[in-house]
């Protein structure tokens, strides 16, 4: 879902996650729940944790950034410097989504859909694959229940959409409940928009981090590393 966003901008460096099930992690089991997928992440990221960094989620993916925070949090770890949360309504308020009311066909649409806007081609074998996943997706927000607004160790952005109808910028107003120091904005764009990484986006995420919050001026350039490669080199001392 990142492959078009920068790797750097400014001093800030980008660093995708990539979940179990997905492109060469595809052999492994879904994480079924953001609480079981919290604990890997966790358990994974505390010796990457030593700089200033932030989570970054749209849609479904910013529910873990909560979830992983408030481990982060209860095991005494360093947290991130803010959560962005994009087209999601807060925890308390959901779940919510237009993709939970959808059946298999529906979803499947939907998915070629995303293919097109990530600059791909639908073809049937393809959304054969994807579909498995998508539902997989669907089925872990939809267990995600939080009755009560939950406080965050640290500050929220909540970025809504302005052409959004999967989720209405004007349904994230729960966010404020989950920090005292929130901050709403409404980008131009529909509920993909952030695929293409935004100017706007990377501004609004640029105003809210602290200046030299990257990791230096080394060179990243190249495609990301996938989460299991990078742990895989961390434990053989690489």
């Amino acid at each position: 879902m990142y492959d078009r966003w920068p790797r750097r901008f400014g001093d800030i460096e980008v660093c995708p996650l990539q979940p179990p099930g997905r492109q060469n992690r595809i052999r492994e089991p879904h994480y079924e729940t953001y609480e079981r997928l919290a604990a890997d992440l966790v358990e994974q990221l505390a010796p990457y944790l030593d700089r200033p960094f932030a989570f970054f989620g749209h849609c479904s993916g910013a529910l873990p950034g909560v979830a992983v925070t408030r481990r982060l949090a209860a095991a005494g770890l360093p947290l991130p410097h803010r959560v962005f949360a994009s087209a999601q309504v807060a925890p308390h308020d959901g779940p919510y989504g237009s993709f939970l009311r959808m059946d298999r066909g529906e979803l499947r649409e939907e998915l070629a859909t995303i293919i097109v806007n990530l600059g791909g081609q639908p073809t049937e074998a393809l959304l054969d694959l994807g579909l498995e996943l998508l539902v997989k997706d669907v089925e872990a927000n939809r267990r995600y229940v939080v009755p009560a607004p939950v406080r965050l160790p640290c500050p929220v952005t909540a970025i809504g959409w302005s052409g959004d109808t999967v989720i209405p910028a004007g349904l994230m107003g729960g966010w404020r409940a989950t920090s005292a120091d929130c901050r709403e904005v409404v980008l131009d764009g529909g509920h993909f928009a952030f695929l293409g990484a935004p100017p706007a986006l990377l501004a609004e995420i640029t105003r809210d981090l602290p200046v030299g919050a990257g990791p230096g001026t080394e060179d990243h350039s190249e495609e990301p590393m996938p989460l299991d490669t990078i742990m895989e080199r961390h434990q053989a001392g690489r």
